[in-house]
């Protein structure tokens, strides 16, 4: 693309990915920045698929770290899993209320709870709104964990203290994200699809949600 209407056109990224991640990662374009700050302000839910591997504990909690650790993990199981699992949704759905400020006998909260739409309206820790087992094969597992305002550290740091509950160690093998709010794994561009007339037609395919998730939430 070339010529003077070309020449500052601006990209903007928007809930970063960080290099040992993958999946949804949104970028605006032109007008699309503004749009990914008021999308920002939305607050919206982030869906992760995490891999993690019981037996072994590295300084950055990814299986890529420096080992410092390894231990056993054959007296794990799946429902061992699970009630930690419930415990770590149960702490931190009593944050969500916390800091999402709103009088849980209001009208309020009851309309808002119907709607999903209970969640902090500032920056606030991260919060995980939900969480479950996908796969379970000892040493292996994989969790869908729903969240806002984390970072894919956070989102391993997780696995790691999810192992020490279960009386062993863990690291995390894998962070992809597959929902970033309005945006899904449907939505994404591969490499190959990286060429103008797909912009276009992503750009178009997704305008209309933007506007109504923004509208619905900011007004």
């Amino acid at each position: 693309v070339r010529g003077p209407r070309f020449r500052r056109l601006k990209i903007g990224a928007g809930h970063r990915l960080d290099a040992k991640a993958s999946g949804v990662f949104v970028l605006g374009i032109g007008q699309g920045n503004k749009l990914l700050t008021d999308l920002y302000h939305c607050h919206l839910t982030k869906i992760y698929t995490v891999g993690g591997l019981f037996g072994k504990a590295t300084d950055d909690f990814s299986d890529t770290g420096k080992l410092v650790e390894k231990t056993t993990f054959d007296h794990i199981t799946r429902e061992k899993l699970e009630r930690i699992l419930a415990v770590i949704q149960g702490t931190n759905h009593k944050a969500l209320l916390v800091h999402s400020n709103i009088d849980m006998k209001s009208q309020e909260a009851y309309e808002l709870a119907v709607k999903g739409m209970i969640r902090p309206m500032e920056k606030s820790p991260p919060i995980i709104t939900a969480i479950r087992c996908l796969q379970f094969t000892l040493p292996e597992f994989q969790l869908e964990i729903h969240c806002l305002h984390e970072t894919q550290q956070y989102l391993r740091k997780i696995v790691h203290e999810i192992g020490l509950e279960l009386k062993s160690s863990a690291v995390c093998t894998q962070v992809r994200r597959i929902r970033d709010g309005v945006f899904t794994l449907d939505d994404a561009l591969l490499r190959t699809q990286w060429d103008l007339q797909s912009i276009r037609n992503a750009i178009g395919n997704c305008k209309l949600k933007v506007q109504a998730e923004i509208e619905k939430t900011l007004g």
